[in-house]
């Protein structure tokens, strides 16, 4: 092993924290700035699958598998695709033994991470402003407070609107045309039997045309709700998205004809609706080297939620993390890295995108359009590529 290097990771989501978990398995002394607070202090949204080759064989890296298993739910797997009328068109369910992407909530795998680091490694309440190339290979990281510290690598896993992308590519999230309007379901199986039916033990969609409605059964009795529809960004013009009623009445009105235990998702949630605009990066997106600083997860790839962006983030801290270990300078590290973590991300953004368009169509047939080559058995969206990888 070469002279310990500085490292930094910005964001403390899953993909930064296996990094950090991965290099100091391997002794590497690592700091991760967080903006927020306190783990805490937000929802870390709802139900991640976690696929075999890449989240879990990052798990697997970082020694985590077995307890991630103990928190996981292979009955999630379970699958429902309804059509608008409220008819099953397909019902997927994982044979008994099938751990091939069992369902965990994405607060527990994250607790999971931040457990199994050293204390202090998080420096919560630290949030980056920018970084800066300095000569000789290192970067200097510009903290919100106008503070600075200077790194041999500093890693951007600060998820969509990455601060540390600037400093690789001038590349800007672009809204999607596609709109998830989240709303939530608590002891869903006693209070919300018609819901509880539907979901079954896993996700639900219903679809027609280029609107849909899609549950998920998280932990504890908790279920997630995306009313996904495509049109402009602006949706809610002339609307106050904390007025529920006004906003559930808009919704109604989009799924007009719909069926009434459909409806009833959008008439017995509990609490408010949370607008979330799907934004993508373009296609591909890369970069040229810039010596002592890299990207992973949503901060490199942001895509649609096609349900492989906590495993792409997962699979990049890990692989990021061996890189620089099996490396004897950083600079090795990164080129071993990006040269598989770049066009990985490009193929299965590409396919992201077909998968929005095939989902969600300019069009208001009712034909359900779910190809098998685009929405194999288990694969099930990740609504929330806002959050931080």
């Amino acid at each position: 092993m070469f002279t310990t290097p500085r490292i930094a990771i910005a964001g403390a989501g899953l993909g930064g924290l296996v990094c950090a978990r991965v290099l100091q398995q391997h002794g590497v002394p690592v700091t991760v700035y967080e903006g927020e607070t306190h783990p805490h202090s937000r929802s870390q949204g709802g139900t991640l699958d976690i696929d075999e080759d890449t989240g879990q064989a990052a798990l697997r890296a970082a020694g985590l598998f077995d307890q991630f298993l103990a928190l996981s739910r292979p009955e999630g797997q379970e699958w429902r695709l309804y059509d608008r009328h409220a008819s099953l068109i397909r019902h997927d369910q994982a044979g008994e033994g099938d751990l091939s992407r069992p369902e965990i909530d994405r607060g527990q795998l994250r607790a999971l991470l931040l457990d199994s680091l050293a204390p202090g490694t998080v420096r919560w309440g630290h949030s980056v402003r920018a970084v800066t190339p300095l000569p000789h290979g290192a970067a200097r990281l510009h903290h919100h407070d106008r503070t600075v510290e200077e790194f041999d690598l500093v890693i951007g896993a600060d998820g969509a609107w990455s601060r540390v992308r600037s400093a690789l590519s001038d590349a800007q999230p672009s809204y999607a045309g596609v709109t998830m309007v989240e709303a939530h379901f608590d002891d869903v199986d006693h209070r919300h039997p018609g819901i509880a039916h539907l979901v079954g033990r896993g996700t639900m969609t219903a679809k027609a045309g280029r609107r849909s409605l899609v549950l998920q059964r998280n932990s504890n009795g908790h279920v997630r709700a995306y009313v996904t529809f495509r049109g402009p960004q602006d949706w809610h013009a002339g609307l106050d998205l904390a007025d529920t009623e006004a906003v559930r009445a808009r919704l109604l009105a989009q799924y007009q004809g719909w069926h009434e235990s459909l409806l009833d998702i959008l008439r017995e949630n509990e609490g408010g609706f949370i607008n979330r605009p799907v934004f993508a990066l373009p296609v591909p997106h890369s970069w040229q080297r810039v010596p002592g600083i890299t990207l992973l997860g949503d901060a490199a790839h942001l895509m649609p939620p096609a349900g492989v962006g906590a495993n792409l983030a997962l699979l990049d801290g890990a692989e990021l993390a061996r890189a620089v270990i099996d490396h004897s300078a950083i600079d090795a590290a990164l080129d071993a890295y990006e040269s598989v973590m770049l066009p990985r991300a490009a193929d299965n953004a590409k396919t992201a995108e077909q998968m929005l368009t095939t989902l969600m169509p300019d069009t208001d047939s009712d034909e359900a359009a779910f190809p098998e080559t685009l929405w194999p058995s288990g694969t099930l969206p990740d609504p929330h590529p806002a959050h931080t990888s």
